[in-house]
């Protein structure tokens, strides 16, 4: 079958179950072959094909609302909803993001890239639904892995307390990004094994009532023998205590054991949770064996092999480095410990957690509790490093603010995909945590020029006493620089000169020294000599260099990957305001007031105005503006 002929789900109505299976492959085999040039979700896409066809097979899109958590497992929804044409653009600029996105159709209701936001979204839509007197379904979508987070969990118990229409399915496959962990997991693990809970505790309700003599006593006492059953059948019935109606597991891949369940579900009152179990990559070898996540998320890869398309880049990945870092003084520092929150694939922790099992937590995807956990630690004289990317950092802001900062506790925020990460788009770009974290008192922030320095933070972080202290670093590979042998901690609140300068100065830091550095050797060869300065400690300013710098009445311009409302460039502002010394003018430069959706950075910089050669027009047109003004004076 053609999927690239779809325009809208309303044929699958007429689908026969082998042209259903038909269909499934077609999927498969598409996007097999269409992610392994463009790279992307690949993994939860097809665990959820059958799934997704048996949803808008059975439910009436858009009017039923069908949301998906976090969205990275939306292709087939995409596919199913006539966007297939589009997959040669998928996370590239201007084309096919990679999760629901309203403006591209009116089956994407939802827009996520966060866990565990789809039962609270359904929770409102059912509300809404509800005042509004229709009679829509709504159908939220969620892994066992999402199901971890504590918003997901709130959402339940609301879901149930207030009776709410709504049909959950629960996708379980047994990961999320990395293997699921808690006790939640085990809770599933049980259900998993247990058969068929619901047609099994009803089976055992009839018989007894069928019983000579007894029946009428039975049938007094059903609601006493349904309690008893449950615990019978079913090891910890979470979801039924939570005033769930739970049916499953059913296989995920079986269109009749999805369609009666479905069916079965549309006609019940109240929540019901639809426990479906399916296979993460399935029809595609190297993505059905990934124990680890590996097949999650992927950049282009070989079809015929599974192996990936090797990355030209020779240097260390910046996750790589910091973790490698902590990893190597924690065999020097018993005190250090490492938390992530569901990413110790991304955030390279696998060395850690194997050569350290007893200091390494991963929580599941509970940044909250991370961080709050962090801090704890911490009260205990350890020294937790907190992987977070910022993206998810966001996520817990109360706790840095409440837990962390407020009690200034010694903990280690690593901020990683600090800045913007391309094809991931809006809902991941790294450029809010400055802003959030800026104005927060006790935290340090920094951020290394190249991995040598940011080796050289890690030991500063690990060794720092005076509270919370932060290190950015941007997603990808450092740039290639020689590696001191022996680290040392940099004193707090330092900047370094890079380039020495009179006509003006560049203040900036991490990803976007070389191209303030690029700007500085176009700027000379036009006779302007620019100082660009390493402003690797965002949080506190070094004020001993601003103060020289306003004394020289050179002007200014602050350069950052970060949002311009309440950044660096922001906190600049504040000391050239508050001390009454600077004269000169001070412009910024970053991301201004917008979400930047996706594509290569370097399409969205110039999108935005944010390259070395826009660097250069402003520099001239400022510093000769200046120097008109000194004139007249």
């Amino acid at each position: 079958m053609d999927v690239t002929k779809i325009t809208n789900p309303s044929f699958l109505k007429k689908l026969d179950k082998e042209q259903m299976t038909k269909l499934a492959e077609s999927i498969r085999k598409f996007l097999i072959e269409k992610l392994s040039v463009t790279g992307g979700h690949i993994g939860p896409n097809l665990g959820v094909v059958e799934l997704t066809i048996a949803l808008h097979r059975n439910f009436d899109s858009p009017e039923d609302k069908i949301i998906w958590d976090v969205g990275h497992q939306a292709y087939v929804h995409k596919i199913l909803t006539g966007r297939a044409n589009d997959f040669d653009t998928l996370r590239q600029y201007k084309g096919l993001c990679g999760f629901p996105k309203m403006i591209e159709s009116e089956h994407d209701v939802w827009e996520t890239g966060h866990s565990s936001t789809s039962l609270s979204a359904a929770m409102g839509m059912a509300a809404a639904r509800d005042v509004q007197g229709k009679s829509n379904y709504v159908i939220p979508v969620i892994g066992d892995g999402a199901l971890t987070g504590g918003m997901a969990l709130e959402a339940l118990n609301h879901i149930g307390h207030e009776k709410t229409n709504m049909i959950v399915i629960l996708n379980d496959n047994e990961m999320s990004i990395a293997p699921n962990v808690g006790a939640l997991h085990t809770v599933l693990g049980k259900l998993r094994t247990a058969g068929k809970y619901k047609s099994a505790k009803e089976e055992l309700e009839f018989i007894m009532k069928k019983i000579p003599a007894v029946g009428g006593r039975v049938a007094a006492a059903a609601e006493r023998v349904k309690d008893s059953l449950k615990y019978l059948v079913v090891s910890g019935v979470f979801f039924e205590e939570l005033g769930f109606t739970y049916l499953g597991p059913i296989d995920g891949h079986d269109y009749n054991d999805l369609e009666r369940n479905i069916q079965y579900a549309k006609k019940m009152k109240g929540p019901v949770l639809l426990h479906v179990l399916t296979k993460k990559g399935k029809g595609f070898r190297p993505a059905e064996n990934d124990k680890i996540g590996t097949w999650h998320g992927t950049g282009p890869y070989k079809i015929d092999t599974g192996d990936f398309v090797k990355s030209t880049a020779t240097a260390p990945s910046w996750s790589g480095l910091v973790a490698e870092t902590v990893r190597k003084i924690a065999r020097e520092d018993d005190r250090v410990v490492a938390i992530t929150p569901a990413m110790p694939v991304g955030s390279k922790l696998e060395g850690f957690a194997a050569e350290f099992p007893k200091r390494f937590y991963d929580v599941g995807i509970a940044e909250q509790h991370a961080a709050t956990m962090a801090a704890g630690i911490a009260t205990q004289g350890m020294k937790p490093f907190l992987s977070i990317y910022s993206t998810f950092l966001q996520r817990a802001y109360d706790q840095v603010l409440h837990d962390i900062s407020r009690q200034k506790l010694n903990v280690f925020i690593g901020i990683d995909r600090a800045g913007l990460v391309g094809a991931d788009g809006e809902t991941h770009q790294g450029v809010f945590d400055i802003a959030f974290l800026r104005h927060l008192p006790n935290l340090v922030i920094m951020m290394p020029k190249d991995e040598n320095e940011g080796q050289h933070m890690v030991k500063t972080a690990i060794d720092y006493k005076d509270g919370p202290i932060a290190l950015r670093y941007p997603r990808g590979n450092g740039l290639g620089v020689p590696m001191d042998d022996q680290l040392h901690a940099i004193p707090i609140g330092t900047w370094e000169v890079l380039r020495d300068g009179s006509d003006g100065a560049i203040l900036t830091f991490g990803t976007t020294i070389p191209m303030a550095m690029e700007a500085a050797d176009q700027l000379a060869k036009k006779g302007l000599h620019v100082k660009v300065i390493n402003a690797r400690f965002i949080k506190p300013l070094d004020t001993k260099m601003l103060d020289e710098l306003f004394d020289s009445g050179m002007p200014i311009l602050t350069v950052e990957e970060a949002v311009l409302a309440g950044g660096f460039g922001s906190a600049v502002l504040e000391y050239a305001h508050d001390t009454s010394r600077h004269t000169a003018p001070i412009r910024r430069m970053g991301i201004p007031d917008e979400y930047i959706e996706h594509g290569k950075v370097e399409e969205l910089l110039a999108e935005i105005s944010m390259t070395a050669g826009h660097i250069v027009d402003l520099m001239e047109e400022f510093i000769g503006k200046h120097a008109t003004e000194r004139e007249r004076v």
